[in-house]
């Protein structure tokens, strides 16, 4: 039988490990992103999604409009300054990590997520915590569904 202190012991070492394995994981998500080399909001969501444990490529680029006709987004009521790929997701604009994470782990068949314009309230636009906005679903045909609302 196991005394309760060795189990706790036992306990506490699973967890570590669990723990140091999804931030592994985490580390070592690829995200790369397009953006104006001029926009100080992109790099700040590009800053934003680095200090959460994404593996960030930046690429700088005066023409969004084809990168984002290139990746599936067609509509262009849902474009905002810059775009990302994540393991095959479209990521327009200021969309919170932890919806790039429910996306990562749910795996939709969507073309990826957008928060269009520039929400205020939004990483990258002076706000770590999302508020005032929806972040939107986006289907192969551009139809939409709230996937969150803050």
């Amino acid at each position: 039988m196991i005394n309760s202190s060795r189990w706790a012991s036992f306990f506490f070492c699973w967890t570590l490990l669990a723990v140091c394995f999804a931030t592994l994981a985490r580390a070592e998500t690829e995200i790369e992103v397009w953006k104006s080399p001029t926009c100080g909001c992109c790099s700040a969501w590009v800053d934003y999604m680095q200090e959460n444990g994404f593996k960030v490529i930046a690429y700088n680029t005066d023409d969004m409009v084809s990168v984002k006709l290139q990746l599936g987004l067609t509509d262009r009521s849902l474009y905002s300054c810059h775009t990302a790929l994540v393991d095959g997701y479209v990521i327009e604009g200021h969309v919170p990590v932890h919806d790039v994470r429910r996306l990562l782990v749910e795996r939709p068949d969507i073309v990826g997520l957008t928060a269009p314009g520039m929400p205020q309230l939004s990483p990258g636009m002076g706000s770590i915590e999302p508020k005032g906005y929806d972040v939107l679903s986006v289907s192969a045909d551009q139809q939409v569904s709230i996937f969150s609302r803050y």
